[in-house]
């Protein structure tokens, strides 16, 4: 099959498609430069174009990205399915122990609140259009090769791999989903190709608490994990995967079955294989 990648420099972009070339599928990375034709054959699009950490300092960047960028490259292109990456931090904000793909968002217009609108004006892009196979897959905390270092679990592992005590500034309760590129690869493919609804969670749908990630950084490499007084604790409702595995079959990994090889890698000690 063909596949064209929109973003395949960044992290996401760049593991799908090595996954995809790997299952001997033809992939096209166009450039940020270059928009294709109308008489260009994108196959199955998968737009993972996108800012992270940095948007509160680029927020002009943001929503090219996430809005500008789509549009252009959507308007006239010819292809199979297009799949739009979004984020499950849409969901930010909403007091409620699960969410689901139906479940309304509470984005605002804050400067804070500029990542969620941008993504979500994507999605409102994606689903103003009229082919069926035109989908959006709202992607929670990716970990694998090659993450961005300054993610809440990226920085963990860079304390962990320079010996250094850590000290969390949030709550022991706090809690986030986490996704492996592995398995959010696998179902990105199965999505773009196969994919049945509109909208799709790509998630683990299994919360971590940080007292439980700080617990295997200590049993793993003895480094003491502390927690700042007072700190706020933000814990992200469950995530509803109940469609994607429903579909699939796929069950995304905890993150605490894969950490210890994550640590393993950063410090050099021997550890058990995931399942």
């Amino acid at each position: 099959m063909r596949f064209t990648v929109f973003g395949a420099t960044g992290f996401i972009g760049g593991a799908l498609t090595a996954h995809l070339r790997s299952a001997g599928h033809e992939v096209r990375t166009p450039s940020r430069a270059e928009i294709p034709g109308p008489d260009d054959d994108l196959g199955h699009v998968v737009y993972a174009i996108g800012l992270t950490g940095d948007f509160r300092s680029r927020p002009l960047d943001t929503v090219d990205a996430h809005v500008t960028v789509l549009a252009d490259r959507i308007r006239a292109a010819r292809f199979d399915s297009w799949l739009y990456l979004s984020s499950t931090r849409v969901y930010s904000g909403i007091d409620a122990a699960t969410v689901s793909e139906e479940t309304p968002t509470l984005a605002r217009p804050t400067s804070d609140g500029i990542y969620d609108l941008s993504k979500l004006l994507g999605e409102a892009i994606c689903a103003s259009r009229a082919e069926p196979t035109v989908r959006v897959a709202r992607v929670s905390n990716v970990y694998g090769a090659g993450a961005h270092s300054d993610t809440f679990l990226g920085m963990l592992l860079a304390d962990v791999a320079a010996g250094r005590a850590i000290t969390i500034g949030e709550d022991a309760r706090s809690s986030k989903d986490y996704v492996a590129i592995d398995d959010l690869c696998r179902m990105l493919t199965a999505v773009a190709t196969s994919g049945r609804h509109r909208l799709y969670n790509l998630a683990s749908g299994q919360p971590v608490t940080h007292g439980e990630v700080a617990e295997v950084i200590t049993a793993r490499t003895g480094i003491t994990v502390d927690f700042a007084p007072g700190g706020p604790t933000r814990a992200f409702p469950t995530i509803d995967v109940s469609r994607i595995e429903s579909e699939t079959g796929l069950t995304p990994a905890r993150l605490t079955d894969r950490l210890p090889d994550m640590l393993a890698e950063v410090v050099g000690h021997p550890a058990p294989s995931h399942p």
